[in-house]
C-alpha cells in the first residue's frame, strides 16, 4: 500500500515471538488467542495510544491462526496491508487481501487465519465513544446497539479515510502532542467512521421522533397508577433506552423516570386541591400512585411546589 501507517519510532516488538506479541495486544488491544503452524520468531507490532483509541500495526510472521469469542466493549477497524488473511464466519468465510478494511462488531466472534506474510492495521474503538459520539449528534440506534455491516470495503474508496488515518499516526508519534489535539483527531475519526461505513444508525433529526415522543407521553398519562419502566416506554416508542434518554433530555429536558415522577406530583397536586374530589388522607392518595417512599415523596412534592402535601391539603380546607 502507499501510505504509511505508524513508523519505525512506534515499534515496540521486531523480530520477536508470537506469543510475545500475542500477550502485549491482550492488554492494548482486544482478547483472543492464537495458533501457529510453526514456531519463530518473526514477529512485529507497532502501537501507539490516541486518547480513547488505540492503533496498531501487526505482523506474526507466519501462518496464524487467530481466534476470540468476542470484543466486548470494543470495535475493530481493520485494514489489510499486506498479504492475505481467511476471514471465518458462521455461514461463510472469505480472503481478505491489501487494502481490504472490515469492521468487527464487539460481540461477533472472531476466527481469522493470517498468511506468513500478512500485516494489518487495526484500529480500537471503545463502544462507549462512538455512543458518545452517537448522542452529540442526536443519531439512534436500534435497541440492540450500534452494529457496523458485514460488508468488505477498499480503503482508497473511502474518500480521504487512508489520507485521515497517514495524518493521525504521525501526529501521534510527535513527542510534542497535546491531549486537546488528540481528542480533536478523535472525535474526526469517530465521526468519520460512522458516516462513511455502514451502519444501523437512524441519523434522522430528532424531531422526526416526535410522535412517538407523544404516543409515549399519551402513554404516561393513562398509566399513571401503573408502574411504567423505562424499558418499557423505549419498546413503545420503538427505539433504544438510550436513544430514549436522549429524546426526552433533548425535548423534555429531565429524565424519563423525572418526568413520571413530575406527572405523579402535578395530578396528586391537583387531587389535593379539588375541593369535589375526596382524599382522606396524604398517605393513602400518595400510595395510591405508586410513591411508596413517603419521606422521598414529600421531599420530592415540596421541591417542586415549594409546600409540603400536607400544607396543600390544608389549604384547600381554609378555603
Amino acid at each position: 500500500m502507499g501510505i504509511e501507517l505508524l513508523s519505525d519510532r512506534s515499534k515496540v516488538f521486531d523480530k520477536a515471538d508470537p506469543h510475545m506479541v500475542s500477550a502485549y495486544v491482550k492488554m492494548h488491544v482486544g482478547h483472543h488467542e492464537i495458533s501457529l503452524s510453526q514456531p519463530g520468531n518473526h514477529a512485529m507490532l507497532s502501537h501507539r495510544r490516541l486518547a480513547d483509541l488505540d492503533l496498531c500495526h501487526i505482523s506474526y510472521g507466519s501462518l496464524t491462526r487467530v481466534t476470540s469469542t468476542s470484543l466486548r466493549d470494543k470495535y475493530h477497524l481493520q485494514i489489510m496491508l499486506r498479504g492475505a488473511c481467511l476471514q471465518r464466519e458462521t455461514n461463510r468465510q472469505r480472503m481478505l487481501l491489501a487494502g481490504d478494511l472490515v469492521v468487527i462488531n464487539p460481540h461477533d466472534p472472531i476466527d481469522l487465519t493470517y498468511s506468513k506474510d500478512c500485516e494489518k492495521f487495526i484500529l480500537k474503538i471503545p463502544v462507549a465513544l462512538l455512543d458518545l459520539v452517537c448522542n452529540e449528534q442526536h443519531w439512534s440506534s436500534p435497541r440492540e446497539g450500534l452494529r457496523f455491516g458485514s460488508q468488505v470495503y477498499k480503503l482508497e474508496e473511502i474518500q480521504g479515510f487512508a489520507q485521515l488515518l497517514s495524518l493521525v499516526c504521525r501526529e501521534v508519534e510527535m513527542e510534542d502532542n497535546l491531549l486537546p489535539v488528540e481528542r480533536h483527531y478523535v472525535q474526526i475519526i469517530a465521526r468519520k467512521v460512522l458516516t462513511c461505513l455502514a451502519t444501523n444508525l437512524d441519523f434522522q433529526s430528532i424531531d422526526s421522533h416526535k410522535p412517538s415522543l407523544q404516543r409515549v407521553m399519551n402513554h404516561i398519562e393513562m398509566n399513571l397508577k401503573e408502574e411504567i419502566s423505562a424499558q418499557a416506554l423505549a419498546h413503545l416508542a420503538n427505539m433504544s433506552l438510550r436513544g430514549l434518554y436522549l429524546l426526552f433530555d433533548q425535548q423534555v429536558g429531565v429524565t424519563p423516570r423525572r418526568y413520571i415522577v413530575r406527572r405523579k406530583l402535578e395530578r396528586i397536586r391537583a387531587a389535593l386541591l379539588d375541593p369535589d374530589y375526596r382524599v382522606r388522607n396524604v398517605t393513602e392518595l400518595a400510595m395510591d400512585y405508586g410513591l411508596t417512599h413517603l419521606g422521598r415523596f414529600s421531599a420530592e412534592y415540596k421541591e417542586q411546589f415549594a409546600e409540603l402535601p400536607s400544607q396543600t391539603l390544608k389549604r384547600r380546607s381554609q378555603a
